[in-house]
């Protein structure tokens, strides 16, 4: 063993000190920063879900099937408030109650599909479809400006379509031209014509941002509802 082997170990310098503290706090830094920021995209994930299950369950109460139901629902209350007697007015004030808010519902979600039914009316009558049609008998796809005319028709009977879709997910201008076709009732195959892309890219996209948005895999169709149902 040489006298080198027997030497201490050197102590840290001042300088050397000072670099690891340096380095220990800048550590830490960028771990608290880290953490915060992977706190604040899950937050948004699941606020972006939120906001995607509430449209479902508002499109849901709209169906033609909830509707049935719930009038299915008012016929029983008012069967069953006609049974009470004297003596049972809190719970008939509370199955009145109910059947309200059922009647008022219902009278909501008609009003909301008849106006629906018109909005599809404007955007199938509006020139800019019929000029998609003229592509799509070409089968040409659709320019920039015609895109913003598809836009702006939407938007307009849709109010709020386009940063719905944005507040959700903020998607890239193919996806959403894709959206937008989608919105006016284009078939798939149509979809791919106009935007110049296969039937399995726009397959692929409708995927895409179903799972982008729900956090889950889903089928192209229900991308399609979901889009209709905005």
């Amino acid at each position: 063993m040489t006298s080198y082997d027997l030497l201490p170990f050197a102590p840290f310098t001042t300088r050397e000190w000072f670099l690891v503290g340096i380095f220990l706090v800048t550590y830490a830094a960028l771990l608290v920063v880290t953490i915060q920021n992977s706190r604040r995209k899950m937050q948004i994930l699941r606020d972006r879900l939120d906001k995607a299950r509430q449209i479902q369950a508002d499109q849901q109460a709209m169906s033609q099937q909830s509707l049935e139901a719930n009038h299915k629902r008012v016929a029983e209350l008012e069967e069953l408030i006609q049974k009470l007697d004297d003596e049972n007015d809190v719970l008939r004030l509370e199955l009145e109650e109910k059947k309200a808010r059922l009647d008022y519902n219902n009278k909501v979600a008609v009003i909301e599909n008849e106006k629906r039914s018109k909005a599809d009316h404007i955007i199938f009558s509006s020139p800019v479809y019929i000029r998609l049609q003229d592509l799509l008998d070409r089968g040409e796809s659709m320019s920039n400006e015609e895109q913003s005319q598809l836009d702006k028709v939407i938007n307009s009977v849709y109010t709020g379509f386009t940063s719905q879709l944005y507040g959700l997910y903020r998607m890239t201008s193919q996806e959403y031209a894709v959206c937008l076709l989608i919105k006016a009732r284009f078939a798939p195959k149509d979809i791919a014509t106009l935007t110049a892309h296969s039937k399995e890219s726009v397959a692929s996209t409708r995927s895409r941002l179903f799972h982008k948005v729900f956090q889950r895999k889903g089928t192209t169709k229900e991308w399609d509802d979901f889009v209709l149902s905005l």
